[in-house]
């Protein structure tokens, strides 16, 4: 059989009476996946520490008709970063660096402002909370694969832009490229040598002498293997790799390298390979112990496994190694229309008994509760404060992730439902929470908040540019007809945002979290997208309080009007038809300087909020004017004392209202040179306006 290496010895011990059967089957499944004359696929399987199979499919070259063998070198893409970690451990082995480490005792740039360590093993199991560069780079329109030339040095200098941490290191895991672009500098300044040049030693040691990362796009790679796409037309194209990334992927090797390495995994034991054999475990006072040294430590098929898969551009690459099997299958490709991990999951499946695992649910899944689908329809927040939908539509049921397609719930029983493409993931329904149930015992509760519909007012609030200083990079909420929009550089028309509450937007694959301050102004947005969390962009322009209220026949507004001299200004309230035209105003303020910031409904009126220099205390005081529906003054009160005293906005409350503003506080009243700090002031008053208590809660200026 054409390139392919069989072991009798371990063929009688592994495949037994069954090996034609088996590896015709396999043969049979690499024939239906790519012909001849496509793009190629590599396959390896190694058993018991011997390579049993080797196999070479399609074309290296579909320009020179150049077919692949065991000397062509293709892209594993993600998959490489295990050797990225193993260069790190070897170095912790060595003791030139320990995992405990602080990354900013090697990268001393590094976000000098965050207080918490930032440790080296937190950035080889994606802990760390340092944002992937990749999406960095989309969100600023300028994608990685567009940018001619980018290295690692490019993608740090976007790093050290950044002011803070998506979460706290060690908090939780979210995949970040990051981490090991980061590591290859670590890497660095622990051995003292060059990246390239330590790695490519490194792999020599492996034996490995066909693997190495890349170093510059227009290097001539020997026997490389060219990446190509079909974009659905049926016509080949070769995708442009213009870029001089390393150390978060960009290895080429060959498959026999790759079963080289799968050989000296499964003997490390037999021989005492202290690197070998603790790359393949946790690492040591690791938070999470689902993904280790480049490596993801989960079951596969419901065997134990260790594995982990790559995708750039149109390479790809999966490797599964079956522990307590000795089996490990490694499949790589340069044809976007496969799929390696779909491969070796299928491969495996000739070579292993199905095995099913007993499910082993919380018992909380067996708690009935009588919910309607009226009742558990709403939104929930994850532990990590990630929103998800339920929605009911013609009677069904579907779970909803930010713009992800719905995905139906099928009822089980009462309160309990299964996710239609899963069915061994359940949801349970209970009072104020769902619970989603996985078949390990393991459970995430979601609590459902109550649903804030997002008010004219709040779209009016939204409006304006908002400016992210880490990635020098802004974007634009406009109002047009009623709908929201949002424009960013590099789109042709801005793009209508759909309203998900009062507090979160979605646009695309960009999920925006309204950020408000102490007077309930929008002062910015949370970016969210894929690898990126909670980027911070700052509200530039529109910093307005709450001068309107919205009501059934048109709107109430207040407002600042000048005097003619403008030695003077009066609050200005006027009740408007839809269309903006006045139905009637009034006008309130004595001698001096009286300024209107924010309006609140009451049940028999209005509140006005602000501030005036024509009554109280000192030379400016917190002001508000009690109203009835018709706008006459009911009652009007100041609060404040010798200095400035601002009111910004109110709340209701049981007993009366929340005012919200800030006070002035100084060292002293007769030196002009005096210290004065300007605080956030929250004043309680009863409903006819009688100061309850006041509370100065921190420093704003």
């Amino acid at each position: 059989m054409k390139n392919l290496i069989i072991l009798p010895f371990l063929l009688v011990s592994f495949l037994g009476t069954t090996q034609s059967k088996e590896l015709k089957e396999i043969d049979a499944l690499l024939n239906s996946k790519v012909s001849s004359s496509n793009p190629g696929l590599f396959v390896g399987i190694v058993k018991d520490g011997e390579i049993i199979y080797e196999n070479y499919k399609g074309l290296a070259s579909l320009q020179h008709k150049v077919k692949i063998d065991a000397n062509t070198r293709s892209n594993i893409a993600s998959t490489a970063k295990q050797f990225t970690a193993l260069m790190v451990l070897n170095l912790a082995l060595e003791q030139k660096l320990s995992l405990e480490d602080d990354i900013r005792e090697y990268l001393p740039k590094l976000y000098p402002n965050v207080q918490d360590t930032i440790k080296i093993r937190h950035l080889i199991n994606h802990t760390s909370g340092i944002r992937d560069f990749y999406d960095l780079m989309s969100i600023q329109q300028d994608p990685w694969w567009r940018k001619e030339g980018l290295d690692n040095d490019d993608a740090i200098e976007l790093l050290e832009k950044q002011l803070d941490l998506a979460f706290k290191p060690g908090s939780r895991y979210l995949y970040s490229n990051s981490g090991y672009t980061l590591l290859t500098k670590i890497i660095e300044v622990a051995s003292g040598e060059d990246f390239h040049k330590y790695s490519k030693n490194f792999f020599t040691n492996l034996e490995m002498p066909n693997t190495e990362f890349l170093k510059n796009y227009m290097q001539v790679i020997p026997n490389q293997a060219l990446p190509y796409s079909d974009w659905g037309d049926g016509v080949w194209q070769q995708y442009p790799m213009i870029t001089n990334l390393y150390g978060d992927g960009f290895l080429f090797t060959s498959l026999k390298d790759q079963l080289v390495f799968e050989q000296a995994i499964q003997n490390a034991k037999t021989n005492n390979n202290v690197l070998l054999i603790q790359s393949q475990e946790p690492i040591p006072n690791s938070e999470v112990t689902t993904y280790g040294f480049g490596l993801e430590l989960s079951d596969r098929m419901n065997y134990k496994s260790v594995h982990h898969s790559g995708g750039t551009g149109s390479y790809h690459s999966q490797v599964i190694r079956f522990t307590e099997e000795n089996l490990s299958i490694f499949v790589m490709s340069n044809n976007s229309k496969l799929w390696s991990g779909g491969i070796a999951n299928e491969i495996a499946q000739v070579l292993l008994p199905k095995k099913e695992i007993e499910a082993s649910y919380d018992p909380r899944l067996n708690e009935v509760e009588k919910e309607s689908l009226n009742s558990v329809s709403g939104q929930y927040l994850s532990p990590n404060e990630y929103l998800i939908r339920i929605e009911l539509k013609d009677g069904k049921l579907s779970w909803r992730n930010a713009n992800n397609n719905p995905l139906e719930l099928v009822q089980e029983k009462s309160n309990v439902y299964r996710l239609s493409y899963n069915p061994k993931l359940k949801v349970g329904f209970y009072t104020d929470k769902l619970i989603l149930f996985y078949p390990s015992g393991k459970a995430n509760v979601f609590s459902k908040i109550p649903y804030e519909k997002a008010t004219l007012a709040d779209l009016e609030s939204f409006v304006g540019d908002y400016y992210s200083e880490e990635l020098d990079f802004d974007f634009k909420l406009t109002l047009e007809d009623g709908k929201l929009k949002v424009a960013l550089s590099g789109w042709d028309k801005s793009k209508e945002v759909e309203i998900l509450n009062k507090n979160e937007l979605l646009v695309f694959d960009y999920i925006l979290k309204v950020q408000r301050d102490q007077f309930n102004r929008v002062v910015g947005m949370l970016l969210t997208t894929n690898r990126v969390l909670n980027n911070r962009f700052v509200k530039k322009t529109n910093l307005k309080f709450q001068p309107k209220i919205e009501t059934p026949d048109g709107s109430i507004n207040v407002s600042t009007i000048s005097s003619k001299d403008g030695k003077a200004s009066d609050i200005l309230l006027t009740k408007n038809y839809p269309n903006g035209n006045e139905i009637w105003y009034k006008q309130f303020g004595g001698n001096s300087y009286d300024k209107a910031n924010s309006i609140l409904a009451t049940e028999d009126g209005y509140i006005i909020i602000g501030s005036t220099s024509s009554y109280g205390n000192g030379n400016y005081d917190m002001l508000v004017i009690k109203t009835d529906k018709k706008g006459h003054k009911t009652w009007q009160k100041t609060y404040g004392s010798f200095y400035n005293e601002y009111g910004y906005s109110a709340e209701i409350t049981q007993s009366g209202y929340l005012l919200k503003g800030s006070v002035q506080q100084c060292e002293n009243n007769t030196d002009i040179n005096r210290k004065c700090a300007t605080n956030v002031w929250f004043v309680e008053i009863d409903k006819e306006g009688n100061e309850v208590s006041n509370e100065t809660l921190e420093v704003i200026d």
